[in-house]
């Protein structure tokens, strides 16, 4: 037991991160003092080998995982935040932990899955005219057209190479963010928010990774640009200029029928409208608090009737299921390669792991055909 003296003290904090656990409370699972855990993690002290198989065992990793810390990790400029700009310090660490975590499995995937290649173009963008373009040439990129709605966003951001999840017990001060790694990864908090919504978060994250490459975002300029490209994305600029109800009035039941055609929130299609100067700002401001006062500002009609149902993540789950087909109890091996047990691969892929099956195959890497979308 000697290769198990030591440990790195980062990888015991970027496990207990991921968890959002407390030094206390992990002190408290393994029977030690909050004092001694963060001395672990500073350095300061060696733990014995059976306190390190205690919190490999409470922290979902291998033994292994703890003594070998990893080359890179997700950095802050690397993330791309939808939410409250005060959430707390350690919902950002939390995040970033799951994401390099995640990251790392996704990397150890790909030596054994041909996944999708990555495809987000290169469109900086700072002006009003400058992301309408942006937007609209990435829908030309991907092939998307400029006409008509797209029939899922989630199969346009997992056929351009990026790994979608779910962490669904973050805060709800983050609604969702993205990874500018080499294989993007977007992720949201919550998988029961509407269509609408989780379309509009999937374009929004678009946006940062097609507009920010590099920049650091997170403050009302970014965020704000980002908006206006998932916008003109879901809705380009031409298709609103000729389907936009017009008039001295909201035509509320024909902004409605747009929302169930597009699969974009009356409130993002007001917003176009405004933008693009249909409407007056009188006309965008009663439009608005219209819908705070019909109880409307985050539930809008069509959302939880079942007639809008949300996209479900496809490529993560099915190259987890194809490598579990292709060797027995390959999902579970993967992880312990990558130092993960099955407690934590759950909790950063957001889905419970396939069931072990026996499948011979001759090939040691499994080709994904492209998403129709």
């Amino acid at each position: 037991m000697e290769h198990l003296s030591k440990v790195a003290g980062e990888q015991i904090r970027l496990a207990r991160l991921a968890h959002g656990y407390s030094l206390e409370e992990v002190g408290e699972l393994v029977g030690a003092s909050r004092q001694f855990i963060h001395q672990l993690e500073t350095g300061a002290k060696t733990p014995s080998s059976e306190l390190i198989e205690a919190l490999a065992d409470v922290l979902g990793v291998t033994p292994g995982f703890l003594g070998a810390p990893f080359a890179s990790t997700v950095r802050p400029e690397q993330c791309h935040f939808r939410g409250h700009a005060n959430r707390p310090a350690f919902v950002t660490s939390q995040v970033l932990a799951r994401g390099t975590l995640l990251d790392k499995l996704v990397a150890a995937l790909e030596q054994y899955l041909d996944l999708p290649a990555v495809s987000f173009p290169d469109l900086p963008a700072n002006s009003a005219e400058e992301i309408e373009r942006a937007a609209e040439e990435a829908r030309l990129f991907w092939g998307l057209g400029t006409t008509g709605p797209i029939t899922s966003m989630m199969r346009v951001v997992e056929n351009a190479g990026a790994v979608v999840t779910y962490f669904g017990d973050l805060s709800e001060r983050v609604d969702a963010f993205s990874m500018d790694r080499r294989r993007p990864i977007i992720v949201r908090s919550s998988l029961k928010e509407s269509l609408c919504r989780q379309r509009f978060d999937f374009a929004h994250e678009c946006g940062h990774l097609i507009m920010h490459r590099g920049v650091q975002t997170g403050d009302r300029t970014t965020e704000d640009q980002a908006h206006r490209f998932a916008g003109a994305f879901l809705f380009p600029r031409g298709a609103v200029l000729r389907e936009f109800p017009r008039g001295r009035t909201i035509n509320w039941p024909a902004l409605y029928q747009l929302k169930k055609r597009w699969k974009v929130s009356v409130r993002a299609i007001i917003r176009r409208g405004y933008d693009l100067e249909i409407i007056s700002p009188a006309q965008y401001r009663t439009a608005n608090i219209h819908l705070v006062k019909s109880g409307q500002a985050r539930v809008e009609k069509y959302d939880d009737d079942g007639s809008l149902p949300v996209e479900q993540p496809e490529l993560l789950p099915s190259a987890l299921q194809a490598l579990e087909d292709a060797v027995e109890g390959g999902v579970r091996g993967i992880g312990t390669e990558v130092g993960l047990s099955e407690l934590m691969l759950e909790l950063i892929t957001g889905a419970q792991l396939p069931e072990e099956k026996v499948k011979i195959q001759s090939e040691n890497v499994v080709h994904f055909q492209k998403f129709v979308r």
